[in-house]
């Protein structure tokens, strides 16, 4: 006779875990144009229209950056799911910077936005040694960018509308 165990239900409001994404570095003028058009529609999505803040998210500093995207391995690779900005030292500048830092909402609380910030980190100790990487963090996510070694350096302050922290994380000598 076999024996048989009883097993609990399924939750149904546990999230399935993040399917991998594909991670690349781009220039802005190697980036395709329709990814170039899924990112900023994703910014706008995320920092205009859901957090309800009116603003010119195109600063002219896009050219000048590198850009992390991560998008789905299979379907269309023109609706990123993951991003991030890094502005890079110029010169004998001892700042580099990260922004726009964002996840699609629908993958939101399964570890992808970690992911990326891990990246970005990774590429940053291997190619600005001994700089420092600044953020300005929405302050409550202070907490989480602590965890990964930044501290924050000044007074919160409001960014259109929203509170901000400046952070910065020192990489140390190799």
């Amino acid at each position: 006779m076999q024996k048989l165990t009883a097993t609990a239900p399924a939750d149904p409001t546990a999230k399935a875990p993040p399917a991998p994404l594909d991670w690349r570095w781009w220039r802005f003028s190697e980036m395709p144009p329709e990814l170039l058009y899924g990112v900023l529609r994703l910014r706008q999505q995320v920092f205009v229209v859901e957090q309800t803040c009116v603003y010119l998210d195109c600063d002219d500093r896009d050219q000048f950056g590198l850009h992390l995207v991560g998008v789905p391995p299979t379907g269309r690779a023109d609706r990123p799911l993951a991003y991030l900005r890094l502005i890079p030292p110029r010169d004998r500048e001892i700042r580099a910077s990260l922004g726009r830092l964002l996840t699609h909402p629908k993958i939101r609380g399964q570890g992808v936005g970690s992911e990326l910030l891990a990246r970005a980190l990774h590429y940053c100790r291997q190619n600005y040694p001994e700089k420092t990487l600044c953020i300005s963090a929405q302050r409550h996510l202070c907490r989480w960018y602590a965890d990964f070694g930044f501290a924050q350096v000044e007074a919160p302050y409001s960014e259109d509308g929203i509170p901000h922290v400046e952070m910065v994380l020192q990489f140390p000598s190799r």
